[in-house]
């Protein structure tokens, strides 16, 4: 049993729920637990979509500052593989992932958010990367994904100064897509998360590698992936379920294979 991070499934939607009070830091175990809950979701074929969450008060404030302080160098240079591998195990679930944010999301808990493929804010929550302000930079995935996801110049802007972004900002910034009330926040990334439910897993898996992968190589690259990931397609029953269903004009029923 996992102490810190558990999965909760209802229907076909999982949540993958931090739980470490008060600030949900995320020590070295957290980390391996949402790596697991990261891999178990993803491989269970009957989970369609996925919410990460840190419950009405707060998302997650980050990496322990606790645990790093007394590191070394020769400390993190290992770690920090390992932090990074547990944060890509989110980015790699093969299906939607929606972050819901409340409270703060900084540092660490910010780098968390950016794994998912979208994220719902309340209106008081808080988004950053203020490591700058500890000495260091980020360390899971903030210099890389931010920076894609928003722009390099916006990216630099909260990199280095370390300020926190309310979520008006956020959303005006492509750093957060919705921004709901507090109250609102889980419900509407459950709702989010639940359209996808019935949804062609298969196809959806195929798009999500398709862009992600194609994002960090030149066009022709990307043309070539998605060339190959459409193809493929084609050797699926829900493509053919698909297709049936829109000729006949009628509803379909994917299977997942």
């Amino acid at each position: 049993m996992a102490e810190f991070v558990r999965v909760e499934v209802a229907g076909q939607t999982a949540t993958i729920r931090l739980d470490r009070p008060k600030m949900n830091a995320l020590n070295r175990q957290a980390q391996h637990e949402i790596a697991e809950a990261a891999r178990a979701v993803d491989a269970d074929p009957d989970i369609h979509a996925v919410v990460l969450y840190g419950g009405e008060r707060v998302f997650a404030a980050g990496v322990d500052v606790k645990e790093m302080v007394t590191m070394s160098y020769a400390d993190m240079a290992l770690h920090s593989r390992t932090l990074q591998d547990c944060f890509t195990a989110v980015a790699h679930i093969g299906k939607p992932v929606i972050a819901a944010v409340t409270g703060y999301a900084l540092g660490g808990g910010c780098e968390l958010a950016l794994c998912a493929d979208f994220r719902v804010a309340g209106e008081s929550a808080k988004l950053g990367q203020p490591e700058i302000q500890l000495g260091i930079i980020p360390g899971a995935g903030g210099t890389q994904r931010l920076p894609r996801l928003i722009g390099p110049a916006r990216a630099k802007d909260l990199i280095f100064s370390g300020r926190h972004v309310p979520a008006a900002e956020a959303l005006a910034m492509g750093l957060v897509d919705r921004v709901v009330p507090d109250a609102e926040v889980y419900t509407a990334a459950l709702e989010w998360a639940a359209t996808f439910a019935g949804g062609p897993t298969v196809a959806l898996r195929a798009a999500k590698q398709a862009v992600d992968r194609g994002f960090d190589v030149d066009l022709d690259t990307g043309l070539e992936i998605e060339r190959l990931q459409f193809s493929g397609l084609f050797a699926t029953e829900d493509a053919r379920t698909g297709m049936t269903a829109f000729t006949e004009k009628s509803r379909p029923k994917f299977s997942g294979r």
